[in-house]
């Protein structure tokens, strides 16, 4: 088949590699392809750099993120990410317990609640490690809990730590895919923990400020408000279709979670695996508020670390960086989510700080800045922070399969053999990819040459070497 003479309006513009996405995932690919010459373009439907992290500056100067923000304990990639570029990593404040706490009060450590919550926890922790049966892959979290959690604290305590991590509605997960998702990521414990776990620290730039950095240095090989529409695939490469022309690329890389490149429109098609794949998957729903304070006057007395499981069940930290101002993260996920989106920000302000008063002081309803995003209503997200499997189906179980077909390569969290689902998974995913495409291109020339980075080829020598 030889290569489309015309796709839509404008000259076809070539490069040796076309990217699919400005997120972290395809950013570092990018990066690391550059950086051993080739000529690479990312292609981001919306109006900036970072998918599903987000940095915005608050009233006092301080940075927050609206999007993935935790750095995990072994979360490395990310670490040395910050590092590098110049940004700082900081132990966030936790206590050794949060409390949970609902209208009628906090449960007791010890109490009938929690000890039957966490006798399901370690139920779970059980099929993490031994396997899980069959039937749970069409029955749901929520048909679970409902079935064998009678006591309503309990129960209510394990949707809102269920829908916080992985954001999403529980009658839509199924067992066995939060399962899978659990074991990918080394285990209930650390997906739930703090301190040591996989919300161990945060940078004090912001996640998002990384993938801005990133994408600056990337200059104009990062085309933002270009949206891809078609990839059509022949012997010599691809061409991909986008509302402001056509780019040829001798390789692409697909870094849009599944359910939002299962837009994009293929010729010849997708093999059926990866349209089934793509189909069945769906992104989660959470939403996200940070409250700003002068100072973390809350510190003075408690910590403010808590889990509330009132109507609007929420997960509640103590963000705030070393040297301040006050940052409160609220997360509100799975069904949750969705009444909030029917009130104004003055409303949601209100009805998620006012359970913290009795806990916090009442000063806590009155913060001088609010910053908020609702992940499900972003067009081009789709959801966040991650694209799980329909229930009854397990071909988007973690990680995702990425099995590259002809000059096409997958990347994105879900794909990522570690960490999957995090902002490492991504980091992750694109340093994989990109020493895939390397693999796919092998030795032969490229059609033009980027200035190179002594520190990134060599990185990518190394790599390639391990592999």
């Amino acid at each position: 088949m030889s290569a489309p003479a015309d796709e839509g309006p404008g000259e076809v513009q070539r490069v040796d590699v076309a990217i699919v996405g400005a997120g972290l995932s395809g950013l570092i690919a990018a990066r690391d392809l550059q950086a051993r010459g080739l000529d690479v373009v990312v292609l981001e439907a919306a109006d900036r750099p970072g998918g599903r992290v987000l940095t915005a500056t608050t009233v006092l100067g301080s940075q927050v993120d609206l999007g993935g923000q935790w750095v995990g304990h072994d979360h490395h990639r990310f670490q040395d990410l910050a590092a590098e570029l110049g940004a700082t990593v900081f132990r966030m404040r936790t206590p050794k317990n949060p409390a949970v706490y609902d209208s009628k009060g906090v449960l007791a450590k010890n109490g009938l609640s929690m000890t039957l919550a966490n006798l399901v926890l370690l139920r779970w922790e059980a099929a993490i490690k031994f396997g899980s049966p069959k039937k749970w892959r069409v029955r749901t979290v929520q048909q679970w809990l409902d079935a064998n959690v009678r006591n309503a604290r309990a129960r209510r305590l394990l949707e809102v730590l269920v829908a916080a991590t992985a954001s999403t509605d529980l009658n839509r997960l199924s067992m066995d895919a939060f399962i899978a998702f659990a074991r990918h990521n080394n285990g209930l414990p650390v997906m739930l923990a703090t301190a040591g776990g996989a919300q161990d620290s945060l940078v004090v730039e912001g996640a998002g400020t990384l993938a801005v950095r990133v994408a600056d240095g990337l200059g104009d090989r990062v085309r933002t408000g270009c949206r891809v529409l078609a990839i059509r695939r022949d012997t010599d490469g691809a061409t991909v279709v986008t509302d402001a022309g056509p780019i040829r690329a001798g390789q692409v890389i697909i870094t849009a979670p599944p359910p939002m490149a299962a837009r994009i429109d293929h010729e010849p098609p997708l093999p059926a695996e990866r349209r089934t794949l793509e189909g069945s998957m769906y992104m989660g729903t959470v939403y996200k508020a940070i409250a700003i304070y002068d100072r973390p006057f809350w510190r003075d007395s408690t910590d403010a670390e808590s889990i509330f499981l009132g109507t609007e069940g929420s997960a509640v930290f103590d963000s705030s960086p070393p040297s301040g101002p006050g940052h409160l993260t609220i997360l509100v996920g799975g069904r949750d989510a969705w009444p909030l989106d029917e009130l104004t920000q003055h409303q949601r302000q209100a009805t998620l700080l006012a359970p913290l008063v009795d806990r916090l002081g009442p000063a806590i309803a009155e913060p001088v800045g609010w910053h908020e995003k609702s992940w499900h209503l972003d067009q081009y997200a789709g959801g966040g922070y991650v694209a799980l499997p329909e229930p009854g189906t397990t071909a988007g179980n973690y990680p995702v399969a990425a099995t590259p077909i002809g000059p096409l390569h997958w990347a994105g969290t879900e794909t990522a053999s570690e960490h999957a689902g995090y902002i490492e998974g991504a980091i992750e995913s694109g340093q994989r990819v990109a020493l895939e495409v390397i693999g796919a291109l092998g030795d032969a020339p490229c059609l033009t040459h980027s200035s190179t980075n002594s520190h990134q080829s060599n990185y990518l020598d190394e790599r390639r070497e391990e592999s």
